[in-house]
């Protein structure tokens, strides 16, 4: 009796283990599933962005050919020199002022013959001045539409475009445009307005193509 009771509870307890011992693995594998991709994850996650990072340049300006106009807002960042570096706007004279040196021509020079001459300017103050220089806003390059458009408004003219580019940026015309008459507002140097007519059919049917003219900055599309 005492040999068959012994046997019994061998019997029982392997099949205790046997019930057990699957559920038991069964939640170690949920619970390595659970914690695996979260742990891939904060391993292969990328750092933040550092907030030191240096100011970015308008897109589609080239610091080698984009040339300075008035009204820009430009970034003048002086290596290891944070009370040098400004952000600073183009004013109409087309003058800039800067800590220590003072006013200086900004407007006629693409950001890399700028980045050298202030750099000639801050030797005078530090040595070995290493000088970036980035347009943050253009204000000088922008043309301007009004009337019976459906977007009118100023534009960037960063690029190539003509009075139909401009007429398509700006939503097209509205139901009772007169297509007819409209025209371009251009102010020469001296500061006197040339009007510049612009026959919408007739340019879209192949007749003038001259009047389609490529604007200028400044330049004003009237549409009455």
């Amino acid at each position: 009796m005492h040999v068959q009771r012994n046997g019994a509870g061998y019997l029982a307890v392997r099949l205790l283990m046997w019930t057990l011992v699957p559920a038991i693995l069964s939640n170690l594998a949920v619970g390595q599933a659970a914690s695996g991709p979260s742990q891939a994850t904060a391993s292969t996650s990328s750092p933040a962005a550092s907030p030191d990072q240096p100011p970015q340049s308008v897109p589609g300006v080239r610091s080698d050919s984009y040339v300075i106009g008035a009204e820009d807002i430009i970034s003048v960042d002086v290596w290891k020199e944070p009370e040098m570096s400004k952000t600073v706007p183009v004013r109409p004279d087309g003058m800039i002022s800067l800590p220590l040196i003072g006013e200086i021509k900004a407007a006629g020079y693409t950001p890399v013959q700028l980045q050298g001459i202030l750099a000639d300017s801050m030797k005078k103050v530090i040595s070995d001045p290493q000088v970036t220089v980035l347009v943050d806003k253009i204000g000088s390059l922008n043309f301007n539409i009004v009337g019976e458009v459906n977007r009118p408004g100023y534009f960037p003219l960063t690029r190539r475009m003509t009075v139909l580019d401009a007429i398509a940026m700006a939503g097209g015309f509205k139901d009772f445009a007169k297509t007819k008459k409209v025209y371009v507002l251009r102010t020469a140097a001296n500061g006197t307005q040339e009007r510049l007519p612009f026959n919408y059919k007739q340019v879209i049917a192949g007749k003038n193509p001259q009047q389609n003219i490529e604007l200028q900055p400044r330049d004003t599309i009237v549409v009455p």
